[in-house]
């Protein structure tokens, strides 16, 4: 079982970092600590990869809703939010477990050993409603009503709150440009001591960040339930031993709930179940079962009946 977890969670760490090595492939960003700023940067890409970076060749949806939401820019608003939804009816929080840059990094940063990890606490529960708070408040309502005199709003997460754009394009950036460096403030420094609590807890908490923050899975946690790609719990096969329970490190119970928000679908259920009662729906991989096993019960009561 213990050699099972890894082989999945070493597949999903390769695919993680393929990911985001071909969504910050513009090379010539870091040599010349610039951003990438051509067409293929008007489009999203699902996970949380910040536009400021100099390798990044797409958008990050949460900062592109952030500039367009109180704008004139009403179609480019419109694909933003539909691109959201899509992805989200889609995979829902697929992405969370298997595209996003940063939910990498804050799974590598938890690999790195301390004496009490943490699981759960009291109020965790509660503290995970926060990020649909941030998402309400600093991604839609702050950039909406709070505007320049142009009507324009500014990208309240990314500027105040967000960690991953400081160590994708913040810290890079201002590494790269001396011009930059006379110009940093108090909001750079409170960015970084956000980046650094971030770290801390990441060694701590698996995933923080997704948990408690970030607006983007609390979009996508919305479509879990109802998504394409979604898991399903075969009654008849469940024992109701609690494995998946305890290896699950969101705190999830998939055999109770199979589509929590809080589930990023890293499979890691799947692969400990011994009862092989997990499966998905996107590859109808519980109907062939279902059925196959149906078939085979049908058949041998058939036979049964014969012989008597």
């Amino acid at each position: 079982m213990g050699r099972e977890k890894n082989v999945n969670e070493r597949k999903r760490h390769g695919i993680q970092g393929v990911w985001a090595l071909l969504t910050n492939s513009y090379l010539a960003g870091f040599v010349q600590g610039k951003i990438y700023q051509g067409k293929v940067k008007n489009l999203c890409v699902p996970g949380l990869n910040c536009y400021s970076c100099p390798g990044a060749l797409g958008a990050c949806p949460i900062g592109a809703m952030q500039a367009v939401i109180g704008n004139w820019n009403f179609k480019f608003a419109f694909y933003v939010a539909g691109f959201l939804m899509f992805v989200g009816a889609l995979m829902g929080r697929f992405v969370c477990g298997w595209l996003c840059p940063f939910g990498l990094v804050q799974e590598l940063l938890h690999k790195i050993p301390f004496p009490k990890k943490i699981g759960t606490f009291r109020g965790d529960k509660l503290l995970r409603k926060l990020k649909y708070v941030i998402l309400a408040v600093f991604v839609i309502l702050l950039p909406m009503f709070l505007v320049d005199i142009l009507g324009q709003g500014a990208p309240y997460f990314c500027k105040l709150i967000c960690p991953a754009g400081t160590l994708e394009g913040g810290l890079t950036l201002v590494a790269m440009n001396p011009s930059m460096r006379g110009a940093i403030g108090w909001l750079y420094a409170w960015k970084n001591v956000l980046l650094l609590v971030t770290v801390v807890l990441s060694i701590l908490i698996y995933r923080p960040f997704c948990k408690y923050v970030c607006p983007l899975g609390a979009v996508y946690s919305v479509f879990n339930p109802v998504a394409v790609f979604r898991y399903r719990v075969d009654r008849d096969k469940c024992t109701g031993c609690g494995v998946c329970a305890r290896a699950c490190k969101m705190q999830v119970n998939p055999a109770e709930h199979a589509n929590s928000p809080e589930c990023i679908r890293c499979g890691l259920c799947r692969k400990v179940c011994p009862a092989h009662a997990i499966g998905d729906t996107f590859a109808g991989e519980m109907n062939r079962a279902a059925g196959a096993e149906s078939a085979e019960g049908r058949t041998g009561k058939c036979l049964y009946v014969r012989k008597r």
